[in-house]
């Protein structure tokens, strides 16, 4: 079954350009323009893992991760920083709830930057299906 990837990017071109690497890798992929709208899909469609811009409108990236981490519902759901702000802010970023950083200038560079981005968003929807794994079996150990 195809992972469902929710895009968060304010930038027409550069949402089309991730789009396409993503739909050729074979992902599932939403969309949202802004904070609020990321938001409200990440609620409703629960996606598998959020690539998330930090510089958006109506509300900034850093508001949606630490919402998204404040939410039972969303909590669980990893969040991939794919952001052109520069990389002294990514140990912040993880300590807020991000699963890894990437530079969005690193997919405009070369065909390098598009397979170090597959490599990463495959990494953490592996850790993701781990520890989803785990906690099933330990509700289920417990339970009897």
């Amino acid at each position: 079954m195809k992972k469902t990837l929710l895009l968060v990017e304010d930038s027409k071109l550069q949402k089309i350009a991730t789009e396409r690497i993503l739909n050729r890798a074979g992902y599932l992929v939403l969309s949202a323009e802004d904070g609020e709208e990321a938001l409200s899909l990440a609620r409703e469609a629960i996606p598998d893992l959020i690539l998330l811009d930090m510089l958006l409108p109506k509300l900034g990236g850093l508001e949606v991760l630490l919402t998204l981490k404040a939410n039972r519902v969303t909590s669980q759901i990893p969040v991939i920083v794919l952001s052109s702000l520069p990389p002294t802010n990514e140990k912040s970023l993880m300590t807020d709830g991000a699963a890894a950083y990437f530079e969005k200038s690193r997919l405009s560079s070369d065909e390098a930057g598009e397979r170090d981005l597959l490599e990463i968003i495959q990494t953490v929807l592996q850790k993701s299906d781990e520890r989803k794994t785990a906690t099933r079996a330990k509700a289920a150990a417990s339970r009897g």
